[in-house]
Order: C-alpha cells, then sequence, then structure tokens
C-alpha cells in the first residue's frame, strides 16, 4: 500500500529473530546507546508497528543527527499503524528540513500530516474497502537530539525513563507520556468539556468506560469514522455506525507533547504498547532492565508479561507459548517493547554518525535464529 521513505545505503544490523509468535532484536546500537526490541504477536494479523531510526533526522544533509522511536498500536485492522510505519518518519524528516531544526511543533505537523494522509487513503478506497474508515492505531514517538528528549502521544501506549538516584542502588521509574484512555477521569472530563451537548460522549459498556460507547482512546490516528460524518453511513458496518449525525470530530489527532532534558543520572527508556503496561508496572519493568543484563531486555519484558497473563489465567506460560495467533487475544494483546539505553558521554560529546541504523519491528523483517 506505501512505501518506506528512507533506506540507509549503510546500515546498522537491522535484521531480527522469530521464535514462533515473537520477533526479538536482543541488541543494536543507536546514535546514543544501545537498544533492545521485541513483538510478540496475539491478533489474527499483528496490528502493533513499531521502529527505531537512528542517524540523520532531517531531508537535508546538514542535519542534525538524533534518534527517533515509534510505537504503534493497531485496531481493528494493522493498515492504520502499518501505514504510520511507513510514512511518519518521512514526513517528521521533512518538517525538520522546513524548520531547520528539531521541535515538538515539528513533532505535532507530523502527526498531523500523516493523519490527513491516511484519511485521504481511507477516503479513496470508501467504496471498494469501507472498513478501513474503523481501522486506527495510538501513535507514540520519541525524538533523542540535541540532548534532549521530545515525547508526542496520541492514545495509551507510554514511555518510561529510569533514572538511577545517587547515593541509593534504586532506578525510579518517571512516565513521561500523557494517555488518553477514558478510564482516566481527567480524559472523560475533557470529552465532555469539548462536547458538552452529548450525554453519551462517554459511556460505561461491560464495565470498561468507552467513547460512544465503542472505543477506549480518545485520541489516535485514523478512526475516521468518529472523525469525519461522511463516513458515518453504509457501506460502513452498523455496529460502527452512530444513530446520530456529529458535526465536530468525536477523536482527535493532536498529541500531548512534552521536551525532557536529559541528565547524567537518566538510564534508559522504555517504550511499549499498552500490552506491556497491562501486566507490568512502570516501576516493576524498570526494576527489570535495572537489573538484568542489557542484551535480550526487551524479550525479557515481553516474556515476564506473558508470564504474568499466564498466572492470571492460572495457567502456564509454556502453554500459553502453544496457543495460535488470533486465539491468544483473548489471553493477551499484540505487545511491543523498545528499550534505548542512554550513555551520557555519546548525549553529551561529539557522536559518530557513520552508521545509521533503521528497523522496523515484526516478523515481516526477522529471520530465524
Amino acid at each position: 500500500m506505501v512505501k518506506s521513505c528512507w533506506k540507509p545505503s549503510i546500515e546498522g544490523d537491522s535484521r531480527g529473530c522469530l521464535d514462533g509468535l515473537l520477533w526479538y532484536k536482543d541488541m543494536g546500537q543507536h546514535v546514543y546507546g544501545d537498544f533492545s526490541m521485541a513483538v510478540v504477536q496475539a491478533n489474527s494479523l499483528l496490528e502493533d508497528q513499531s521502529q527505531l531510526e537512528s542517524g540523520l533526522l532531517s531531508s537535508s544533509s546538514s542535519g542534525p543527527y538524533g534518534t527517533f522511536i515509534g510505537v504503534y498500536d493497531g485496531h481493528g485492522g494493522p493498515e492504520a499503524s502499518s501505514f504510520i510505519n511507513n510514512n511518519l518518519f518521512c514526513n517528521f524528516k521533512s518538517f525538520v528540513s522546513e524548520n531547520q531544526e528539531m521541535s515538538t511543533n515539528v513533532l505535532r505537523k507530523a502527526f498531523l500530516a500523516t493523519e490527513d494522509k491516511f484519511l485521504s487513503l481511507v477516503r479513496k478506497q470508501w467504496l471498494v474497502k469501507p472498513q478501513m474508515a474503523s481501522v486506527g492505531s495510538c501513535c507514540l514517538t520519541g525524538v533523542i537530539c540535541n540532548g534532549l528528549l521530545y515525547i508526542a502521544n496520541a492514545g495509551d501506549s507510554r514511555v518510561v525513563l529510569g533514572r538511577s538516584v545517587r547515593g541509593a542502588k534504586e532506578v525510579i521509574a518517571m512516565q513521561l507520556s500523557t494517555e488518553h484512555n477514558a478510564s482516566f477521569d481527567a480524559v472523560r472530563d475533557e470529552l465532555r468539556s469539548l462536547h458538552p451537548n452529548d450525554p453519551q460522549i462517554v459511556v460505561m459498556k461491560h464495565k470498561v468506560w468507552r467513547v460512544k460507547g465503542l472505543i477506549q482512546i480518545s485520541r489516535s490516528i485514523g478512526d475516521a469514522y468518529l472523525k469525519k460524518a461522511e463516513f458515518n453511513k453504509e457501506p460502513l458496518l452498523p455496529k460502527f455506525r452512530l444513530h446520530e449525525p456529529f458535526r465536530k470530530p468525536i477523536l482527535s489527532a493532536e498529541p500531548s507533547l512534552l521536551v525532557h532534558k536529559l541528565h547524567p543520572d537518566d538510564q534508559f527508556l522504555i517504550f511499549a504498547s499498552d500490552g506491556l503496561w497491562e501486566h507490568l508496572s512502570n516501576q516493576q519493568a524498570v526494576r527489570i532492565v535495572q537489573t538484568s543484563p542489557r542484551n535480550g531486555i526487551a524479550r525479557r519484558l515481553v516474556k515476564t508479561a506473558l508470564k504474568e497473563a499466564a498466572q492470571k489465567r492460572e495457567m502456564r506460560y509454556s502453554d500459553l507459548n502453544k496457543i495460535d495467533r488470533g486465539v491468544r487475544r483473548h489471553f493477551h494483546d499484540d505487545i511491543t517493547v523498545i528499550v534505548v539505553f542512554l550513555d551520557t558521554h555519546l548525549i553529551n560529546g561529539s557522536s559518530c554518525y557513520n552508521s545509521p541504523m533503521s528497523i522496523k519491528g515484526g516478523g515481516r523483517l526477522a529471520s530465524r535464529c
């Protein structure tokens, strides 16, 4: 459907390994240190997509340089998350070049441009593939550049910082992203303030708060049926159509933005889809990274979450591992984890940009080990 925009002529080792439904890249190098990635599939089609791009962050050769991390948790199908994985970084690089600098506004523009392009695709395919209107994706990105970490998030994926405490052995967890899930009071309050004349803007359904009784997240890329009234009709399936017309978008692609100045005590970042955070707390995840070898740490986090999922269902991890995709979704979601280590000397000193890294998580790029 779309093509990747950036294929460096000189790449780091962008291959991963495949073990059943688990894809992993145990260790690689980005501009500012090491990283580890892992993805486990639960859905019939993998709906989580992810990427790490390290090196030149602009369409021009003059820089800046840095590391871009993206986690895209799709729902309703893989089309939106795949589209983001193939287009967001391309859009981001164009805006960095256009603005001649890195900023939160560049990230915001990249989100909205990707949203516009995906909605245009939905419109073009409306008569032949109307279900595209009900496909969407959470979108979490982080950019490390010039000693700063830029975060943009739409949806309920999460990035957590591990920071060491001077004089103590403990590494504390600091959540850097803002989540947009109707389970939070603040999100429900925001929706009600934006839609004061709609008493059904958030509804408790099957003991879960949902926007219009349909979806838990309030921000995403895609989900055209809750953003454009032109899609709230046939041939879209009745279960996605609202009974009453709406005049303004119900969901938004506007990301929450944050700039964090990296500190010498900042050790690592954990970017993950909500499939991980359903089973591990921020502090649990940080403690695992702190006390384990770097090599394979993303895979270790995924396996720990799977063991927790199995335990909740009073079954063994080995038995859970035998369950095929599709059926697995009854036990856990797709899970994506990217652990990015921060080398203070590289962040504050002169980094080497000779070996750009471009890697996308998932089985399509994997080779069996």
